[in-house]
């Protein structure tokens, strides 16, 4: 087993030389994907990646979305040879003092996926704090299950091999926002569960969110509009799961 971390980033540039620099002490090497900044962002990571010598740069040429963004990042790292991947975002929100708790579960499990479960503190925006209720309502609908806690947090450790796999055969995962949701919600129906580990999460002052009102809120929408119509046909078998356990 062997662990790299992928950080998706789209002109994020406030926190990310020192959230690398904090990322030294785990001795993991970094894969930062660059989703089509723009170009003084793209030289700021560039000259990172020259500064940290773990830091590996992968440029897309235009802004492709977080999703495809990590994708790519899950790929690179196969191409590298290593079979996990630790996923961290790049706006300072999660708490990597939690990495070597995250990675042990992974160690433990090693064809789960372990994701982070969210503790908020008082600089969560309110409708960010309510909006992800909905989100979990969905996805107890299309699981038929209470098993996922949370599918929005960007702080996971993904086992390569399942997930690629699950890629391979589903090309239509969402690219921006949607992904974190879908790809946990496809591999739980794959056998893939998921097991979450609370963690701190913080939301800097001076943070930058690349939520798009309407085209991700819609993205979204149609993404639960197919996870209902993919859960319809796996009913059988879901509800098989559920008498079994």
């Amino acid at each position: 087993m062997s662990y790299c971390i992928v950080i998706p980033n789209y002109n994020h540039i406030v926190v990310i030389d020192k959230l690398l620099g904090d990322l030294a002490q785990y001795n993991l090497p970094v894969i930062m994907v660059n989703d089509g900044s723009d170009a003084d962002s793209a030289a700021f990571m560039q000259t990172l990646a020259n500064k940290y010598s773990y830091v590996t740069l992968v440029s897309h040429r235009h802004n492709q979305g977080k999703g495809a963004a990590v994708q790519t990042g899950l790929k690179y790292a196969h191409d590298m040879g290593f079979s996990h991947v630790l996923q961290v975002d790049a706006d300072g929100q999660h708490d990597i003092t939690d990495i070597t708790k995250l990675v042990a579960l992974s160690q433990a499990q090693p064809n789960k996926l372990i994701s982070g479960q969210p503790i908020y503190n008082e600089s969560v925006p309110k409708h960010r704090y309510y909006a992800r209720y909905l989100t979990h309502v969905w996805v107890w609908i299309e699981t038929l299950s209470f098993d996922i806690k949370d599918t929005m947090c960007g702080f996971r450790v993904y086992p390569l091999a399942e997930t690629l796999a699950l890629l391979a055969k589903h090309n239509s995962v969402g690219q921006y926002m949607a992904f974190d949701t879908e790809i946990m919600v496809r591999l739980y129906w794959d056998g893939v569960t998921t097991t979450f580990l609370p963690t701190k999460v913080n939301y800097p002052e001076n943070g930058v969110s690349h939520f798009r009102l309407w085209e991700d809120n819609v993205a979204i929408s149609w993404m639960h509009t197919r996870l209902v119509f993919g859960m319809l046909k796996r009913l059988p078998q879901l509800l098989l799961r559920k008498l079994s356990a």
